[in-house]
């Protein structure tokens, strides 16, 4: 699988970042680490994940995912062949939330004792924390750095304006400063990250990661009417692309699939790769979804391709 360099950074990662939200979720611990080594077989080895996954399934408490991945590094022996993102900030309950300073350094230690490791290669911002000055959560990721726990830092969730003062800010005070940016951005879901962050990322040479780059799974194909979200557990966050517009993008996705012989999941995730600077995450829950990533790694649309896919997602 070929490699591209990560931002301004020294990271060498495939065009596809492995998503572990699953992990714990939607897919047990048994079949998520044998995933995780088919995934590192093919070559699969950007992966990311987060403190909080999967609090919000009944029962579990957050770190379930990153629990699972510490048990595949211990188990496998192979965390120096991995490039492991995780993210700080989301509620963990009983007031864990937010990038403060002294949050962020017991949160680091929470995250490493579960996943079996001694070192974060990306560090992310989970959301912007407009309580706490940028300056005094870059310099909490410095201090990391120096330490050694963490070798960059990446923000998500952030508007262009946010994004651009936290770049700023770093630069003023000497702190770290963000490499990546972990938007939304799909065919589905363009406007705000082409029309607010794009002209930032650009500007200062960050490299993207976008969430939700199969639009929750509508883009594979498998959401056609509502009855086939009905009882899914994304069913609700793919209803609002069951429309006209929606069956525009898929129309053109099954075409495109046609004929360069892919699925519309691998097209949807190539044309995301074949955007400057875009390294999109997808997660998968069966060997066939795996393939589906794995096959988008090294699929190159021509221009047709790209212009019909832009035409009937618009921007949207």
């Amino acid at each position: 699988m070929k490699t591209r360099k990560l931002g301004r950074t020294t990271l060498e990662v495939p065009p596809i970042m492995l998503g572990g939200n699953v992990y714990g979720w939607t897919l047990g611990e048994a079949e998520s680490l044998r995933q995780l080594d088919q995934a590192f077989e093919a070559g699969l080895n950007f992966i990311d994940t987060a403190d909080v996954y999967s609090r919000w399934v009944p029962g579990h408490v957050g770190g379930e995912s990153e629990t699972i991945l510490g048990k595949w590094f211990a188990g496998s022996g192979k965390r120096t062949g991995v490039v492991l993102a995780t993210k700080v900030g989301m509620d963990m309950g009983e007031g864990r939330a937010g990038l403060a300073a002294d949050y962020i350094v017991r949160a680091v230690e929470d995250s490493l004792r579960r996943l079996q490791t001694d070192y974060i290669d990306l560090y992310q911002s989970h959301k912007d924390d407009e309580k706490t000055p940028l300056d005094e959560t870059l310099g909490a990721y410095q201090k990391l750095i120096e330490q050694g726990k963490v070798r960059y830092v990446g923000a998500s969730n952030y508007s262009g304006a946010r994004l651009r003062e936290a770049m700023e800010a770093g630069k003023q005070a000497g702190a770290a400063s963000y490499v990546t940016l972990q938007p939304l951005y799909n065919l589905m879901e363009r406007a705000g990250y082409e029309t607010d962050m794009a002209p930032v990322v650009a500007e200062y040479g960050l490299s993207v990661v976008p969430y939700f780059s199969l639009a929750a799974g509508f883009l594979t194909g498998k959401y056609r009417k509502p009855e086939d979200a009905a009882g899914k557990a994304r069913g609700g966050m793919v209803g609002k692309y069951i429309d006209d517009r929606g069956f525009r993008v898929l129309a053109a996705l099954d075409d495109v699939a046609g004929r360069v012989g892919a699925t519309p999941a691998s097209v949807a995730l190539a044309w995301l790769i074949a955007k400057p600077a875009v390294t999109p995450i997808a997660s998968a829950t069966s060997a066939a979804q795996l393939k589906d990533l794995i096959a988008a790694a090294d699929l190159t649309l021509d221009a047709a391709a790209m212009a019909q896919l832009d035409a009937a997602s618009g921007t949207a």
